[in-house]
């Protein structure tokens, strides 16, 4: 029987926020944030009482989810926002306002990947960064999406850079994904 990782076994959030320089005082942004909030509250404990973290998802019962865990944990740098990432103007967070957008495992899903990373754009600051995370094609066989749903690396990086982004770093998030680190101009 195959063992399939789960949570910090598949990708540790530290890792990824640390790769992304995250540190006490920024607006972090997690794009399709999931049920657990994976990266939110570690975030939420990096950045700090001055820092900020957005939750953002389409499916409000994820929203709800992040919000009892919100409660339960006093993160109150934590918010919630309801909101289609796949939609021009979609994402209800003010233009420039956000120093590290995080979209993660959330490529392989969309139909409209163009739009979906020019929307996260908009809403990073000048110089801010998005950390793209997606899967390999290794294990897929297992658990993961289809590999006709995949978005291989150099692809991400296509569409990042038409996007409007600059990758400035490659790096490995755990053995399943691969990690991008984008800078807007």
């Amino acid at each position: 029987m195959i063992s399939v990782p789960t949570g910090r076994e598949l990708i540790d959030p530290f890792k990824v926020l640390e790769e992304a320089e995250v540190e006490a005082g920024l607006t972090i942004a997690d794009f399709g944030c999931g049920t657990l909030g994976h990266y939110v509250f570690p975030a939420a404990e990096l950045v700090g009482s001055d820092g900020r973290v957005f939750a953002v998802d389409i499916l409000k019962s994820v929203l709800s989810g992040i919000e009892s865990r919100r409660k339960v944990e006093s993160a109150t740098n934590v918010e919630t926002v309801w909101s289609d990432i796949e939609r021009s103007n979609g994402i209800r967070i003010e233009s420039e306002t956000v120093d590290i957008g995080l979209l993660i495992n959330n490529l392989f899903m969309s139909k409209q990947k163009e739009v979906m990373l020019r929307e996260c754009m908009r809403t990073l600051k000048p110089s801010g960064r998005l950390v793209l995370i997606d899967w390999l094609s290794t294990g897929i066989k297992f658990f993961g999406p289809a590999t006709d749903q995949l978005v291989v690396p150099e692809e991400a990086r296509r569409l990042a850079e038409v996007a409007g982004l600059r990758v400035e770093k490659e790096f490995s998030p755990g053995r399943f994904h691969y990690g991008l680190i984008c800078r807007k101009p």
